[in-house]
């Protein structure tokens, strides 16, 4: 008799320990998902910024390496998959004015804010901002369009070339 009433007593017990458990399981679960989607979009944003430093620094003028590395960084995106609520592509074009013969670099900076909401619990982080940095070197000696469509073809080395 005693061990009816044992029984009787912990009739439901399962369900309220289920109801309980299965927020903490949801909250692990969404927490991994989360994680490995910040973990793949930083991925994203550093192979978006690579390309983008690379094509800045195949381009003849600095305003061609702003354009060619917002394409560059976009277009990489898109084909990671990664939508950013707001992209911002940085070039320092400061080595376009270096004189040929000298090392210069062009560096991009990639700041991608990547949104979540599609598998964020509430109170959980909706999205994470991701930055990402790259310097690649111009090539020293390549022409550089200096302004007012005169290029500087050659070096101080070689004046047959075209330099000073």
């Amino acid at each position: 008799m005693t061990r009816l009433r044992a029984l009787r007593r912990d009739r439901g017990s399962t369900s309220i320990e289920l109801a309980i458990i299965t927020p903490a399981v949801l909250a692990i679960f969404a927490t991994a998902v989360i994680g490995g989607r910040v973990n793949l979009a930083r991925q994203a944003v550093e192979a978006a910024v690579f390309d983008a430093a690379r094509t800045a620094s195949l381009a003849r003028t600095a305003a061609d390496a702003q354009a060619t590395a917002n394409r560059a960084a976009g277009s990489t995106l898109d084909a990671q998959g990664l939508s950013c609520a707001s992209l911002n592509v940085s070039v320092s074009t400061g080595g376009f004015s270096v004189p040929v013969g000298q090392p210069a670099t062009v560096t991009v900076t990639v700041v991608c804010e990547a949104r979540f909401t599609d598998v964020a619990l509430p109170g959980m982080p909706g999205g994470a901002t991701l930055s990402a940095s790259f310097t690649s070197p111009l090539d020293t000696y390549r022409s550089r369009v200096l302004g007012f469509g005169i290029a500087e073809a050659g070096s101080a080395r070689n004046p047959i070339a075209g330099g000073v």
